[in-house]
């Protein structure tokens, strides 16, 4: 059942891509409307990156990939 939301939002996500590609090169005024709640979902979902990584103190990538020293 999971693997069928996640194909789901697979699809979503890739037709929300052409349909923004298309909007740039002029498309009728659906795929406008689909661009832009695509491109403003997308902003949505860096703006919750941002706050959850600010209120978590900063990048958590600190280079080190655990090996030991030689």
């Amino acid at each position: 059942m999971i693997l069928y939301i996640l194909i789901g939002v697979l699809v979503l996500a890739v037709l929300g891509c052409v349909c923004v590609v298309w909007a740039s090169r002029g498309g009728p005024r659906w795929v406008r409307a689909v661009a832009m709640v695509t491109l403003l979902g997308g902003e949505a979902v860096r703006a919750g990156q941002r706050r959850s990584r600010r209120r978590s103190g900063g990048d958590t990538f600190t280079g080190d990939y655990g090996g030991g020293s030689d």
